[in-house]
């Protein structure tokens, strides 16, 4: 067989009748958010727009009915709410739990080199 070197990608969401609640997306604007104190910062790294970015952002607020962000202390930007930062470590801790269940399995299940999707980004291969 020829030797293929694969990268393993695991996307998780969750879903409500009303649509996307939370995934790796949010994560992302959360985590861009928490890096540089501003939705509409973090919204124009991702490639966004800051209407896009609170709408995603407040849709999810309304299906959990708690805030994931608050106005910084210093009143100019957001920052994360202690539930903001709660609901993402507890998302991470699943998501690498599952990814490393997914690639245990893959390992046993398919012939060729599996590797996670972080080390390959890591080593600057997508």
């Amino acid at each position: 067989m020829k030797k293929i070197n694969s990268t393993m990608r695991v996307h998780l969401w969750f879903e409500t009748d009303s649509g996307m609640l939370f995934g790796l997306g949010r994560v992302i604007l959360l985590k861009k958010v928490n890096e540089v104190g501003s939705l509409n910062k973090a919204a124009k790294a991702l490639g966004m727009s800051y209407r896009a970015a609170w709408g995603k952002i407040k849709a999810t607020e309304k299906e959990l009915g708690d805030s994931l962000l608050e106005k910084s202390a210093e009143g100019r930007g957001y920052c994360l709410t202690e539930y903001g930062r709660s609901l993402l470590e507890d998302y991470d801790r699943w998501h690498r739990e599952i990814e490393a269940f997914a690639l245990k399995t893959a390992d046993e299940l398919f012939p060729w080199q599996v590797r996670p999707y972080e080390e390959s980004r890591q080593n600057g291969k997508p």
